[in-house]
């Protein structure tokens, strides 16, 4: 069943290709959304089937090599809308 997510990632997060990175991995795990820059931290929306999200935020928890992730927040939406483009950059 398709489930939502607002993310939140704290950390050295910003100017070493997080956003990319995201996107690569969500790409590989079908996962539908976007990701873009929210002042010092990165935040998402990601929809897929609960299982790919909950190991799709255990990545993002680890990071993007050139990163330091100090805190991710998780929190579970009700579906508004279907994202059927894929995942964007934002």
């Amino acid at each position: 069943m398709l489930k939502q997510a607002h993310v939140y990632i704290e950390g050295y997060v910003i100017l070493v290709g997080f956003r990319a990175w995201t996107k690569y991995q969500a790409d590989k795990y079908g996962i539908k959304g976007w990701v873009k820059n929210s002042g010092n931290r990165v935040e998402a929306l990601i929809q897929a089937d609960l299982e790919v999200l909950e190991a799709f935020i255990e990545k993002l928890k680890a990071g993007a090599p050139a990163s330091q992730v100090d805190k991710v927040v998780v929190t579970w939406q009700p579906l508004d809308e279907i994202y059927e483009k894929g995942f964007s950059l934002l």
